[in-house]
């Protein structure tokens, strides 16, 4: 029997924010705005999404006058994503 998909990552942004957080630690907005070409709006509500999953944490501060937030991948968020990625390993194994 298959394993039931983890419905917030079972998302084409969710899925893509989370795989590089996975493999970069941490990120800021405008860098995750640049490598999944999606608009502020919508990144904004699948951030917030995922940090009330508790799978991201969110800090915003200012970097030259500038508002700069930093988005990390939380153990949580590791988890879940090795689970995810396990059980598409499943479906196509």
């Amino acid at each position: 029997m298959f394993q039931e998909l983890n419905p917030l990552l079972h998302s084409r942004l969710r899925l893509a924010i989370v795989s590089y957080l996975v493999s970069k630690g941490k990120s800021d907005f405008v860098e995750i705005q640049e490598i999944t070409q999606a608009t502020s709006g919508n990144i904004s509500v699948q951030l917030k999404k995922l940090e009330n999953a508790e799978y991201i944490s969110i800090s915003k501060s200012f970097l030259d006058n500038y508002p700069h937030t930093v988005i990390k991948i939380t153990p949580k968020g590791i988890d879940a994503f090795e689970e995810y990625v396990k059980a598409i390993k499943d479906y196509i194994g």
